[in-house]
């Protein structure tokens, strides 16, 4: 019978190298504040007077007019100038939960970790003030993509995108729903009024999503494939949403409805990923803290499902299909933007080893095996290592953070002279002067994490041309958050060995 402590020595002697020998200690806090001042270079709209990314200016300013509606406000997903609302809505979702469970290891960052959510969930209610409406894109992506230009210069149409009754999207109304009622726990003490306000809309857009079923990638294709088309179905984000709903109110109509609806929405599925297309590995992960807590057994096959997921995170403790980890120790899915399933994953471990911990329990993984809550914070902590700097090519994967980091991101904003530099307009053709240079990046968009090492060399170029790897988005950053909060208030974990 294998010992937590053994199959733990299994695990470090797959996913770690020689790099790990030499590994740096890392100011976690520093990484957290640069991860929050990232969300400020994403900002679309007015910007506030306390902006501290000063080389970003207003933009976008007349967003939704063209529908009669404002819609101006929220967050760029990624480097280039669309607003995509099922990607935004996620991050906002994921930005709540971190604070949630471990907002009081942010320190002094936590207020500023509110504010960037808040910008994000004032965006989501403007969408959503229309009843049986959510308004889930603005601007044209294939208009946009065809240009390289600043978000202050661009003159793409700004196109309005909605589901409604006629044009059901379950997937990102349900989303949206679930960020709006996790964003109302995080704002419950703060401010009150302002977390009624959410949790109100959250229960409207949810019985929309519910009542008038179908996925947003059918009703607006053209418009949102392949960007961020929902490969995996709407119906994994009705159960997420309801999770939070009912996290959030408590009311027993969301219980019922988890319950109900498990096997018919499929919480059980595709449990080996996590990200804005996928809620199910969180699904189970969010509502197992309720059966860990004592609080309702009446959910215990989420526990079993959460606890397989965590078994297929680590190799040498269990013999299921695993995720594979490069030479140096990165998870690794095959795909674009690596990075997304290594924080989002991550963030989760994390997450669960708090309620395993809480609850003095292990993840049983068959054949006798386990593994302790430490033994999750440690597979955590290292792929957190890994972004900062410990892996082959000693490169930290987040902008301004350590001594050698990704000069030349796929991002229109930073790679174009800013408008304090180059107050002459740039236009749509021009700034691809810009995009094929070789020089870094003028404007440093501090904080960014981008896609990275998307093989299993551990290979970087670090090429604008190479969006897969070279481009950050917001729910890359929004999972990491929670990460680097809890390892600055604790940096060391027991040795191997002392994992109980």
């Amino acid at each position: 019978m294998a010992s937590p402590a053994r199959a733990m020595v299994a695990l470090l002697l797959l996913v770690s190298t020689a790099a790990v020998s030499t590994a740096q200690q890392h100011d976690y806090g520093d990484a957290l504040r640069k991860s929050i001042l990232f969300f400020e270079g994403q900002r679309s709209g007015r910007l506030p007077p306390g902006q501290r990314v000063r080389w970003r200016r207003d933009s976008a300013l007349n967003d939704g007019a063209t529908a009669g509606v404002d819609l101006s406000g929220g967050y760029y997903d990624a480097g280039d100038n669309v607003k995509f609302g099922f990607p935004m809505a996620f991050t906002a979702t994921l930005m709540s939960w971190g604070l949630i469970d471990f907002g009081r290891t942010y320190g002094p960052q936590e207020r500023e970790a509110r504010e960037a959510l808040r910008w994000a969930t004032d965006y989501l209610l403007k969408a959503t003030a229309t009843p049986n409406t959510v308004y889930v894109q603005v601007g044209d992506a294939f208009r946009d993509h065809s240009c390289w230009e600043r978000p202050e210069d661009m003159d793409t149409p700004r196109t309005v995108y909605k589901v409604d009754t006629a044009h059901p999207g379950s997937d990102v109304a349900a989303e949206t729903a679930a960020a709006l009622a996790a964003a109302s726990i995080v704002f419950r003490e703060a401010d009150p009024a302002y977390s009624t306000r959410l949790l109100d809309r959250a229960v409207a857009v949810f019985e929309f999503a519910d009542k008038y079923r179908g996925a947003y990638s059918s009703s607006l294709h053209d418009a949102v494939c392949p960007c961020y088309c929902d490969y995996d179905g709407y119906q994994d984000e009705l159960l997420w949403g309801a999770a939070w709903l009912h996290k959030a109110s408590r009311r027993r109509v969301y219980r019922d409805y988890i319950k109900k609806n498990e096997v018919a929405l499929g919480a059980s599925d595709s449990i080996n990923e996590f990200g804005w297309d996928n809620k199910h590995a969180g699904i189970n992960i969010l509502i197992s803290k309720e059966v860990l807590m004592g609080k309702d057994s009446f959910f215990t096959s989420f526990r079993v499902n959460a606890d397989n997921f965590i078994c297929t995170l680590l190799p040498g403790i269990s013999n299921q299909d695993h995720i594979d980890y490069s030479p140096g120790g990165l998870l690794f899915k095959v795909g674009n933007s690596n990075m997304q399933h290594v924080t989002s994953i991550s963030f989760l471990m994390l997450a669960y080893s708090s309620y395993l911990s809480h609850a003095n329990a292990h993840v049983p993984c068959g054949g006798g095996a386990a593994a302790s809550p430490v033994v999750l914070r440690r597979v955590a902590k290292r792929q957190v290592d890994y972004i900062l700097g410990d892996n082959p090519l000693r490169m930290s994967y987040m902008v301004g953070y350590g001594a050698r980091f990704p000069q030349r991101i796929h991002h229109r904003g930073s790679s174009i002279p800013s408008v304090a530099a180059h107050p002459a307009k740039i236009g749509c053709k021009a700034g691809a002067a810009y995009y094929g240079s070789s020089a870094p990046n003028p404007n440093l968009l501090v904080g960014a994490v981008v896609g990275g090492p998307s093989n299993v060399t551990d290979a970087f170029p670090d090429a604008r041309a190479v969006f897969q790897q070279s481009e950050p988005t917001t729910y890359m950053n929004a999972p990491l958050l929670p990460l680097l909060a809890y390892f600055s208030a604790h940096p060391s974990l027991p040795q191997a060995g002392n994992d109980d």
